[in-house]
């Protein structure tokens, strides 16, 4: 089974305890990924802070769970700048030597997606109940397969265009939304041995990872991602010219 880590900060559903989203992820976002992955993967939940509001060290990232990592999940928010400058180095370390890593809804802001882009993430946003369709622009890419050419969301956040990544190498979905806003919702990257995902539907206090087709999308996407190939080190060695 692939190893998956889902990353949340659970501070909206944990800390604050709000009730529309509780109404939607009462475990936590994490522990709602998980329970519609842990069929096909083999889960584990890492957060930012308990529930009582202990803030975990280090963000709950160690060397010994990344080596035990092949897809990273990583949903944040309000947060991003309580995660230690190392947590990151550390995760950025481990994509670049081969693990996989998706970047869910808010995560486009965090520390670690910012250093893997090496850009602003800047975009619009707007906090609202605009219905979004999720399109389909490669039907033959991995994370588009059994997807139909669209998907309405009811009820989702606005992201909208400018948004301050580096071009994609492969475009998945884009997103539109009732009142005429488009986005790039679905990106792929590589970096160095390591594939990244940006999906952008998941807004907390909307049920858009129940819906059938996000879930598939996500499962998708870590499949993808996976490699079983993951270099221990990454080095910059001098070497001798071959003999002939």
């Amino acid at each position: 089974m692939i190893k998956v880590t889902v990353w949340n900060e659970f501070c909206h559903e944990g800390v604050w305890k709000q009730p529309n989203v509780l109404e939607h992820y009462p475990d936590g976002i994490h522990k709602y990924l998980e329970s519609f992955l842990k069929d096909e993967f083999e889960v584990t939940t890492v957060t930012l802070y308990e529930a009582d509001g202990t803030l975990n060290e280090n963000a709950g990232i160690t060397r010994e769970l990344l080596d035990n990592t092949d897809v990273m999940l990583w949903w944040g928010h309000c947060t991003h700048h309580m995660v230690p400058d190392e947590a990151v180095a550390m995760v950025a370390d481990a994509v670049r030597r081969g693990m996989g890593i998706i970047f869910l809804h808010s995560a486009h802001h965090s520390k670690l997606f910012k250093t893997l882009m090496g850009t602003s993430c800047n975009l619009h946003w707007r906090e609202s109940e605009d219905k979004e369709y999720l399109w389909v622009i490669d039907p033959s890419h991995p994370i588009a397969e059994g997807i139909p050419e669209h998907v309405t969301i009811p009820m989702e956040e606005m992201y909208g265009e400018p948004f301050g990544i580096p071009e994609p190498d492969k475009l998945v979905f884009i997103g539109s939304f009732s009142p005429g806003e488009v986005f790039r919702s679905g990106c792929c990257w590589r970096r160095e041995y390591g594939k990244v995902f940006y999906f952008q539907p998941g807004h907390e206090s909307h049920p858009t990872y129940h819906i059938p087709e996000i879930q598939k999308i996500i499962k998708n996407a870590i499949n993808w991602a996976y490699s079983s190939y993951r270099v221990a080190e990454l080095t910059c060695p001098n070497v001798e010219k071959p003999q002939d």
